[in-house]
């Protein structure tokens, strides 16, 4: 397992999630950077700042990656969206993400710009370092500047998906608040008036948080809570659910201290998950993925 340098502190949660998708999928394909660039015509010094969070990744790179990592495409170009968002709102006025064999140094490279209606093209000659590596295509390569239909189609997408995430979770919301009034109402009527048998203990307030039983058993070799059975879940600090309480009562059975199991991702979780990843010899980066479930789950 490749042993990763940090990632940059200012880098924003949206885009470290990407990176670290990117780093899993890297890691679990087994090639070197420059297996990657032969497969994915991207050059490894590229992707060695797409995986140091140094550069965004353009679309097509992260689609590349999937197909190789054999993740979904679709999932992770929804983060790719999410980031290039966020990459725009951080470094506004900056050039698009860079594309494959983009010039680094005059030496292997030479650039020149023609103008037309569309908006500017580069022309990027990199013959020097083709010929050293004894290729026999050494023609210019394009770079086309995106022009404002593409932007704002781009943006178009950004705001879909940030829209659906929404209802999402708005709808998620609505049905947690029924299933709890529905459970209030069915135990106030199974409790009959004057009933002169006292309680064993207090109802919680409505108003309180919710906390969720750990039910611990292990079934066909892996550790369950009973609280959701997943294996791939990325959850991250901020985020709540079943999900979450599930990660957090297997961590109780590691012997870690996530805190009170109420199904949301706080600081004790996140404290908890770095622990466990650290344990593991898994990169510790406080996002449970399908490497860290697969720690808890053992």
């Amino acid at each position: 397992m490749s042993r990763w340098k940090a990632l940059p502190g200012e880098l924003d949660p949206r885009v470290r999630q990407l990176v670290v998708r990117l780093r899993r999928l890297k890691d679990h394909s087994g090639l070197s950077l420059r297996q990657l660039a032969a497969k994915t015509g991207y050059s490894a010094s590229s992707w060695e700042r797409y995986l140091g969070g140094r550069s965004l990744p353009p679309r097509e790179a992260v689609e590349a990656m999937a197909r190789i990592g054999g993740d979904d495409p679709t999932r992770l170009l929804a983060l790719h969206e999410v980031a290039a968002e966020a990459w725009g709102e951080g470094r506004a006025g900056t050039s698009a993400p860079e594309g494959p064999d983009a010039p680094n140094a005059p030496e292997t490279s030479e650039a020149t710009g023609t103008a037309d209606t569309a908006g500017a093209a580069h022309t990027v000659e990199v013959v020097g370092a083709l010929q050293a590596a004894g290729a026999d295509d050494t023609g210019p390569y394009h770079l086309a500047a995106p022009n404002e239909e593409t932007r704002h189609g781009r943006s178009l997408r950004v705001a879909l998906v940030a829209g659906a995430v929404a209802l999402v979770l708005a709808v998620s919301s609505a049905v947690l608040l029924a299933v709890r009034l529905t459970d209030g109402d069915s135990r106030a009527s199974a409790t009959p008036l004057g009933s002169a048998t006292p309680s064993v203990s207090p109802s919680p307030s409505p108003s309180g948080p919710r906390t969720y039983a750990c039910e611990v058993e292990r079934i066909d070799g892996r550790w369950y809570a009973g609280n959701s059975r997943t294996r791939d879940a990325v959850l991250a600090e901020g985020l709540a659910g079943p999900e979450v309480a599930e990660a957090q009562c297997l961590l109780r059975r590691a012997g870690l201290a996530p805190g009170v199991v109420d199904g949301i991702f706080g600081p004790h979780t996140k404290s908890a998950v770095e622990q466990l990843q650290k344990r593991a010899g898994l990169v510790v980066d406080g996002i449970i993925g399908r490497h860290t479930w697969g720690a808890l789950r053992r």
